[in-house]
């Protein structure tokens, strides 16, 4: 007897069930599609939300707007600004990990979908007020120091009227500026073009970001194809997650351009094209001076593996002379001098209490504390110890390790610099990580770390820079609305969200076509 077919309706359905069921055959990846609309709108809901609590100048023009005044100043419009922030950050963050779970058969065909996502995901963050930071302000004061004829590394934005009025963080009111000198050309010219206004600026400086994400993008996938790494998972893991593109572009860090130019200068001296590597690298050096680090082993890269010591240390010798080269001729413009070295041999005082260093040292001063010994000193020995001790790995690396394998030490030299350091912002663990994404980052605890730090450190800068006017009545201060909305949404992501609760809970697979990586 012949089976009867379903009337039209019911195959639609079928074909709509089969379509929500279904799972992709072994070695297929899923279409990326929703978990690139959802990081969209989670884009877009940061952007409402800095409406309400991202850092704006008293100078800005958005303050004297009807709808920034309402969403700024009214109960209901903080709140509501709050929650959208927060949310709008983790749904990036979910759909920063479902596109690698959707994608997860690397190979040709998904640097598309990860390009399109650092698109969809980063381009409206260029409307969003300043949030996670205001360091931003700090460059447009720098550059007005800059067009007054002042030399910032011996002046303090304080020195000029109207300073407070432009946004920057009293904190830098008479703190030397730690950048290098061609960024402070950027904020001259910035400055100049606007006339100090701080919206137009900030807009300028964010331009300048993208540039950076751009050739982090492009050179992050070279260097990465030139390891065997797969290209397009390298891009995701260090230019497409939150926690950067926040960082670079809602943010409008200098840490792209930064970035971006050393990963080029490292990708054209592997390539064997040395000067051109110590230029970029140099240029970079020129944006923060931090990645004098990238310096010896871009001389490693010109000597080539298996190279004797004496040419070893010929290539160190001759990279460090055109460096300096370069800096001494570019010191006579605007008459700024060496004064950046200063951004090395003296760094920011202090510590954060979540890193490493200031955690642990924190556990030493209780207990010396309670011995009634003098805790506070034996907690800053403590700290200069690791610190030292970053240095000294970071230094053992460029003298030791496989010449094959000398982006990855650079990567794990910059690493251990950064986390044994006393202070890590959010944007400092973006400095080391390229170095190792192009290099292979296993699908295993190595990955699973990687995400760990992208959610703690997007779920810290949600609640801790929100600029809320003291007289608003909220139902909780800011900071713990932000941190319980937060925290609500990672146990979602981890207990109950049966995709993503997966990468904590199940075992890695074998993927073979993935090429994550091998070191």
């Amino acid at each position: 007897m012949s089976s009867q077919r379903p009337a039209l309706p019911g195959r639609i359905l079928e074909r709509l069930g089969s379509l929500w069921t279904s799972v992709p055959p072994a070695g297929v990846n899923q279409p990326p599609h929703w978990a690139l609309g959802q990081g969209f709108i989670g884009s877009l809901l940061i952007v409402v939300g800095s409406f309400g609590v991202g850092w704006l100048a008293d100078a800005s023009q958005f303050n004297r707007t009807a709808l920034f005044i309402m969403l700024r100043t009214e109960t209901w419009g903080v709140t509501a600004c709050i929650i959208a922030l927060v949310i709008g950050a983790m749904l990036l963050t979910r759909s920063w990990l479902r596109l690698g779970q959707r994608l997860r058969h690397w190979g040709p065909g998904t640097i598309r979908p990860t390009v399109a996502a650092v698109l969809l995901w980063g381009l409206p963050l260029m409307a969003a007020v300043p949030i996670y930071s205001r360091d931003v302000y700090a460059y447009v004061g720098q550059g007005r120091l800059m067009a007054a004829g002042l030399n910032p590394y011996d002046t303090g934005i304080s020195s000029l009227n109207n300073w407070l009025e432009l946004g920057t963080d009293p904190s830098w009111a008479s703190t030397r500026t730690p950048y290098g000198p061609y960024f402070l050309w950027f904020e001259r010219w910035i400055v100049q073009l606007t006339g100090g206004q701080p919206d137009l600026s900030v807009l300028l400086f964010r331009v300048l970001a993208l540039g950076g994400v751009a050739l982090c993008a492009y050179y992050g996938y070279r260097l990465a194809e030139l390891h065997g790494v797969d290209g397009a998972r390298a891009v995701w893991l260090t230019v497409a997650n939150p926690l950067f593109l926040i960082s670079c572009i809602a943010s409008a860090h200098n840490e792209a351009l930064m970035i971006g130019f050393a990963v080029a200068g490292v990708y054209y001296a592997a390539r064997g094209n040395w000067l051109a590597g110590i230029a970029l690298t140099t240029v970079s050096i020129g944006v923060k001076p931090i990645t004098a680090v990238v310096l010896p082993f871009i001389g490693l890269l010109w000597a080539g593996p298996r190279a004797s010591w004496a040419r070893k240390f010929l290539c160190w010798a001759g990279t460090g002379l055109i460096c300096l080269g370069l800096f001494v001729v570019s010191s006579f413009v605007y008459g700024l001098g060496f004064g950046w070295v200063n951004a090395i041999v003296d760094p920011t005082p202090g510590f954060i209490a979540y890193t490493p260093s200031g955690f642990t040292s924190n556990i030493v001063a209780a207990v010396l504390g309670a011995m009634g010994l003098d805790g506070g000193h034996a907690a800053e020995v403590y700290r200069g110890v690791l610190k030292w001790a970053g240095i000294a790995l970071a230094v053992w690396l460029i003298f030791r390790g496989d010449d094959r394998q000398v982006v990855r030490r650079l990567g794990l030299a910059f690493m251990a610099i950064v986390v044994l350091g006393p202070i890590i912002q959010p944007w400092y663990v973006l400095w080391f990580v390229p170095f190792l994404a192009v290099t292979g980052i296993r699908d295993d605890w190595q990955v699973k770390l990687w995400y760990l730090t992208v959610v703690f450190f997007v779920v810290f800068g949600a609640q801790d820079q929100l600029h809320v006017f003291g007289f608003v009545n909220i139902p909780l201060p800011p900071d713990a609305l932000a941190g319980l909305v937060a925290l609500a949404f990672v146990a979602y992501l981890v207990l109950l969200d049966p995709k993503t609760r997966r990468i904590v809970f199940e075992r890695p697979r074998e993927r073979g076509s993935s090429r994550s990586g091998s070191y």
